[in-house]
């Protein structure tokens, strides 16, 4: 279990770098006034409406760092700072969120994969962790029956789910900041400063989802080591 524990505190160490320096990307570039004056509400209307999208609505949610797209409903949900302040940051965080609703219209293929596999995920996440620990103990408990490995096997397989989500999500996310800053520079919406800091800005969010990926690959590594290397 020690490299279960090393393991734990590498993934753990790489996503408070990540997300640290990101929170500083962020209030760094927040202290960036746009040239325009426009606020993070403005840019994503524009944007939609450039890309002839007009069923999205861009509304305000609580909270930071809480901004997404959401299909369902057909929204951009922008948090209250992104969604009122005028400045690289905001314009950037709102820019990416409308290159989601880009995606949702023209049919991205990785968008449309990732909400096929959400149903599936939620449940995954919940129980593919007890399972595999469970079918652990139980194997250790019930000796050659196999009962216990095929939990683990079954738990190991939802684990996998994850996985593949969280890769699929990669090229999703990499994807709308692309749309965003082509649409920022194409459109001279920022100017060449601005447009750094919201590339810079992108860039390290898009990390978060880089280091969960790897991190949800090295415990399906981990895990599978476990169960199968455990085989006689």
């Amino acid at each position: 279990m020690i490299e279960f524990y090393l393991l734990i505190g590498i993934i753990s160490l790489a996503s408070w770098f990540v997300s640290n320096t990101l929170k500083q990307k962020f209030k760094k570039y927040s202290q960036i006034q746009l040239r325009n004056g426009m606020s993070g509400a403005e840019i994503a209307e524009k944007m939609l409406s450039d890309n002839g999208i007009f069923d999205v609505k861009v509304i305000s949610t609580p909270g930071q760092l809480t901004d997404h797209y959401n299909p369902k409903d057909k929204t951009v949900n922008l948090s209250e700072s992104v969604f009122n302040q005028r400045n690289a940051a905001a314009a950037a965080v709102a820019a990416h969120e409308c290159g989601h609703a880009v995606q949702h219209a023209k049919a991205y293929s990785y968008l449309t994969l990732r909400s096929q596999l959400v149903p599936i995920v939620s449940i995954s996440s919940k129980f593919s962790q007890w399972l595999v620990i469970g079918g652990i103990i139980m194997g250790a408990a019930s000796g050659a029956t196999g009962i216990g490995f095929y939990t683990a096997i079954t738990g190991l397989i939802l684990m996998g789910f994850a996985t593949v989500f969280s890769f699929i999500t990669l090229p999703v996310e990499y994807d709308a900041s692309n749309r965003a800053l082509a649409w920022l520079r194409n459109k001279n919406m920022v100017s060449q400063q601005e447009l750094a800091g919201a590339t810079d800005a992108l860039r390290w969010a898009a990390r978060t989802y880089l280091v969960a990926a790897l991190g949800s690959l090295a415990m399906l590594l981990y895990w599978a080591m476990q169960i199968l290397g455990g085989r006689d």
